[in-house]
């Protein structure tokens, strides 16, 4: 029986044929699938071809990666896109639909998301219900406040001190797990009281957004903005989860299609995206002062479109389309947003605690041996620049280990009544700014390379301090009070 085979464009055809005369294993399915599969990078197929050829493998696996690398949009989307339309070629012909479904509930709510005028103020008050009232005032308000004030300072912490102090004479030992710097009160308490409350309402905000299908249409409505800055709607998605985790989110950035998107998109979430620990963190601080908070945002939306728009003209290559298929809305599944929320917040609790037991031992040895305080005093010439008090070295070096345990460090400086509303804006927006943390430099060089994952930083670090210290100007010379 002949079958009809799905055709791609000549220079997909080509590197079909091209892996399909190499491979000279039995795999159970055709080796024209195989070939599309290498194609769309899966991991898995990756596996099975490299028992199957053995020797062969090495050849092959280079063919797919140099055709990956040059290929001016990502096979994966190009594949993807092609098989969709013949899928929706086929189903036209068999399947039809009600015209009074388009005047239903559902179409009217659907075209209100998708239309710019109606969309774009829906999609505020998501933001501001789901990311400021949710996130910002109620998990790194009222429940950061909580458990830091009550729980951890006023009962945990000072049992632990006392105990660890009397169990440990040696204060050298001692103050490895506890006082200043120490695992317990400092690493710990900035994962579980600062940075948990605030991880754990954004997912379970965003996993009702994932859930509903409103996430795409986001997608379609920041396409026409995104393609200024060299990406296109798909982008959204790795942006939208930088607010979560920018580590995961500089990994998801391979789906983007072309190499100078994920490259724009990763630099983009080194700089400007803050984590939701850091976001809800500047939210809380924020959320007392408006004109305060309204500068930081202004500021930070005005540099990400800047970076953007310069990137995109300075990196070469062509921009890609945007092809995406829209899923019905539906009302969130209980179970679905509880169990995306609680593997999420698995992943990243996982992740985080072993870097912030980590963050206080380079403290606590930074500390020890003087080499803390030396490098607080060599960032301090810098920080008077900005208008900052010498405090706020500390936290530079605090968000170089995690960006959200620079956050949870300014939040305590900030308890302490040391900023005006002046200073606190340049330090959110400087901190914001700042290097990308350990585990997303890692997760950048894994990405995109070490060249480039150093070059970004090499570009970061200054740029951050130099925005900051303009951003401090602005508001002097114009006299401008945050409160």
């Amino acid at each position: 029986m002949q079958h009809n085979i799905l055709a791609y464009d000549k220079e997909i055809e080509n590197i079909i044929f091209r892996i399909v005369s190499h491979l000279k294993g039995d795999y159970g399915i055709s080796k024209r699938s195989v070939a599309t599969l290498l194609l769309q990078q899966d991991e898995e197929m990756f596996d099975l071809v490299r028992r199957k050829e053995k020797e062969g493998y090495k050849e092959i696996e280079k063919m797919v990666n140099d055709f990956i690398q040059t290929s001016k949009e990502s096979p994966s989307f190009l594949i993807s896109k092609a098989q969709q339309e013949t899928s929706k070629k086929i189903i036209q012909k068999v399947v039809s639909y009600n015209k009074k479904n388009s005047k239903s509930i559902a179409g009217i709510i659907n075209r209100i998301t998708i239309n710019p005028i109606t969309g774009i103020p829906l999609l505020l008050l998501v933001l501001y219900y789901g990311l400021y009232q949710f996130v910002g005032v109620f998990g790194a308000g009222t429940l950061v406040d909580y458990i830091e004030s009550i729980i951890f300072d006023e009962h945990l912490n000072p049992y632990i001190n006392d105990f660890v102090n009397n169990l440990i004479p040696w204060k050298v030992l001692s103050d490895l797990f506890v006082n200043e710097y120490g695992i317990i009160t400092l690493g710990v308490k900035y994962a579980i009281a600062i940075v948990l409350p605030v991880v754990g309402c954004f997912f379970l905000m965003f996993s009702i957004i994932e859930d509903s299908g409103y996430l795409p249409r986001i997608s379609l409505l920041m396409d026409r903005v995104f393609k200024k800055i060299g990406l296109n709607g798909r982008a959204v998605i790795p942006m939208t989860l930088g607010f979560g985790c920018d580590t995961m989110a500089t990994m998801v950035s391979r789906t983007l299609e072309t190499k100078r998107e994920r490259v724009i998109a990763t630099f983009l979430l080194a700089l400007a995206i803050p984590c939701s620990a850091q976001l809800g963190v500047i939210l809380a601080l924020l959320s007392g002062k408006p004109k305060a908070l309204a500068v930081w945002l202004i500021f930070m939306v005005l540099v990400f479109l800047l970076v953007g728009f310069l990137s995109s003209k300075v990196l070469p290559g062509e921009k890609s389309g945007f092809y995406m298929e829209l899923p019905p809305l539906r009302l969130p599944k209980l179970k679905n947003v509880l169990k995306k929320t609680y593997v999420r917040m698995y992943w990243y609790f996982r992740e985080v605690l072993p870097l912030f037991v980590l963050a206080s031992v380079l403290m606590w040895f930074g500390d020890l041996t003087g080499l803390f305080q030396w490098l607080v005093e060599v960032i301090k010439p810098v920080v008077g620049l900005l208008g900052l008090p010498d405090k706020m070295s500390e936290i530079f070096l605090f968000g170089f280990f995690r960006r959200d345990y620079g956050a949870a460090g300014l939040f305590d400086l900030q308890s302490s009544g040391i900023l005006d509303g002046r200073q606190l804006v340049v330090a959110t927006a400087t901190l914001t700014l700042f290097v990308p943390c350990i585990a997303q430099f890692t997760m950048m060089i894994k990405e995109r390379g070490w060249k480039t994952a150093v070059a970004m930083a090499a570009i970061i670090f200054p740029f951050a301090f130099f925005a900051g210290f303009v951003l401090n100007r602005i508001l002097v010379q114009w006299g401008i009070n945050l409160g």
